[in-house]
């Protein structure tokens, strides 16, 4: 009797030390995840331009409460978020406006950057408004690009980061691609041109992502979370050509921010 009261005795123990230490682990959790001090960069794809409900306080930077990093805090709830994300942007608009909140407590930052640099705008106006042959000329000039100086430039920011936050967790995410080939669209573009524009967002893709890498950051590529979701898809995460609102066009959707954008920083950060 004596022994069994003894064993039950240790046994309570036992198994309260171990409900104890899974207590603490568990609020060491909770705790790790809220004292995330976060801060969000990058150009219009980063401050959700074309989701909608933008804070006026942001002016022409349109940022969304619907943009990825917007929802990523709200779900996470980090001790401190600062998001500076505009429309627009590119490296070096990040370099001389966005960089501030950065600092030695910061773990956590999400940034998209390039696309303007190389381009995006004028290629997508090019290949709208001109022949097949002059849009195919603009894409392989943004494509020269992307080899010869955007590189440069990503090396620029991402140093520019490293130095003003040497802790963080820095994720880069990419662009998706545009259109579905064969898909539902009848007018417009041809499936040449639309596949030159998917094949020149891979290009950039790759090019950040090599950057990315070298300076140990984590690139993330959204590609795979919006197939099926592209343009012509019929059930598209993607703004198409908007005459009425040409700045939300070729841009996510509230749908693209929260189930491309979101869980592709999830994975990462």
């Amino acid at each position: 009797m004596k022994m069994s009261r003894l064993v039950a005795f240790s046994s309570s123990l036992v198994l309260g030390a171990v409900l104890a230490l899974t207590g603490a682990a568990t609020a060491n959790a909770a705790t790790s995840v809220q004292a995330v001090d976060y801060v969000a960069l990058g150009d219009s794809y980063s401050s959700g331009v074309g989701s909608g409900s933008y804070d006026s306080a942001s002016g022409d930077c349109k940022r969304s409460t619907k943009a990825y990093p917007k929802l990523w805090a709200a779900a996470n709830s980090p001790s401190s978020f600062a998001f500076t994300a505009c429309s627009g942007a590119r490296t070096s608009d990040v370099k001389a406006g966005q960089l501030g909140p950065l600092n030695s407590s910061t773990d956590l930052v999400s940034i998209s950057v390039g696309g303007n640099d190389a381009g995006f705008a004028d290629v997508m106006t090019t290949c709208v408004l001109q022949s097949e042959a002059t849009c195919l000329s603009r894409i392989a000039t943004a494509r020269s690009y992307v080899d010869t100086t955007l590189p440069g430039n990503l090396d620029s920011v991402y140093s520019s980061i490293r130095a003003k936050a040497p802790s963080a967790r820095v994720v880069v995410l990419g662009y998706p691609r545009f259109y579905k080939i064969g898909g539902s669209c009848v007018v417009g573009l041809s499936d040449k041109v639309r596949a030159a524009i998917n094949d020149a967002s891979d290009y950039l893709n790759a090019a950040t992502a090599k950057r990315a890498a070298n300076h140990g950051f984590t690139f993330t590529d959204v590609a795979g979370k919006f197939t099926g979701h592209e343009i012509c898809s019929g059930d598209a995460w993607l703004h198409s050509l908007n005459w009425l609102n040409i700045g939300e066009s070729y841009h996510p959707t509230a749908a693209g921010q929260s189930g491309g954008y979101l869980p592709a920083l999830a994975s990462a950060a």
